[in-house]
């Protein structure tokens, strides 16, 4: 759930998450892609938001929202790298790095939309994790969602 505040004078309403609502479900080899590949087995990338709030112009289907998290990387329970902080501003417009580049789309009829950010991740201090990711590197960020606006007060991403 979101709460809104009023629209502006140019049409945008503020719009806020609760970190401690959102559930983003882990990263695993049954879930996710890198390369083409599926994740190695027992890597898990669980995700915590600690933001994520900004924007949009309903009239438009215009989004714009801060996105502030950590990511934390496990190898069964061998291993457990110090967190990768994450934080981008997430469009429905575009997002340009150094070397990626992304389109989002809109809130459409339905409340589908794309966000798109690109990421400076800095190093963790974790000397393997930092070689092995290449830290600091630029990380894209794809968030789908859906938006339901069920009243003035509430609002659904998922």
């Amino acid at each position: 759930m979101a709460s809104l505040g009023p629209l502006d004078g140019e049409g945008w309403q503020a719009i806020r998450f609760d970190p401690a609502q959102l559930s983003i479900p882990p990263l695993t080899w049954r879930s996710s892609r890198v390369l083409g590949l599926p994740l190695p087995p027992g890597l898990m990338i669980s995700i915590e938001p600690e933001q994520l709030q900004g924007q949009w112009h309903p009239s438009s289907g215009e989004v714009q929202l801060e996105f502030h998290s950590r990511f934390y990387f496990s190898l069964g329970g061998l291993y457990k790298a110090p967190p990768l902080i994450v934080q981008t501003r997430l469009h429905t417009e575009t997002a340009q790095g150094n070397r990626h580049h992304a389109r989002g789309e809109r809130i459409g009829a339905h409340g589908l939309a794309l966000l798109v950010g690109v990421a400076t991740v800095p190093p963790t201090g974790d000397s393997w994790l930092d070689r092995f990711l290449g830290l600091p590197d630029e990380a894209l960020a794809l968030m789908r969602c859906r938006l339901i606006a069920s009243n003035a007060a509430n609002t659904q991403v998922g």
